[in-house]
């Protein structure tokens, strides 16, 4: 069985661009370790890297926080790195359900439905 990982890019304040490359989607098989990399146009900090996860119908889920740090409640499956302006969120394991837009963002965005 595969499923469809969407990868979206996002636009942030003080003339960061925080962006996702290509592919703009990955076709994976569950099991597989996913990786998801965003680069900023300059540095930030460590402290202000957030990963959000969006499913159909849903508003965006915050899953990492501070690069590196797993929201309460989110699967270890989900890990943050990296620094500067070049970070990355692995999947490891992944499930049918971690399909969706994951979004990288410098700064954290509560959202409503």
């Amino acid at each position: 069985m595969s499923i469809v990982s969407s990868l979206s890019s996002g636009s942030v304040g003080q003339n960061v661009v925080v962006t996702q490359p290509s592919p703009g989607s990955q076709s994976v098989v569950p099991g597989q370790t996913v990786s998801i990399r965003c680069t900023a146009s300059s540095d930030i900090s460590n402290s202000f890297l957030y990963w959000y996860l969006q499913k159909p119908g849903e508003v965006p889920n915050l899953l990492i926080y501070a690069t590196s740090t797993r929201q309460s409640g989110v699967s270890s499956r989900f890990s943050g790195s990296g620094s500067d302006s070049d970070f990355t969120l692995t999947i490891s394991g992944v499930q049918a359900e971690d399909s969706g837009v994951y979004y990288c963002q410098q700064s954290y965005s509560s959202f409503t439905q």
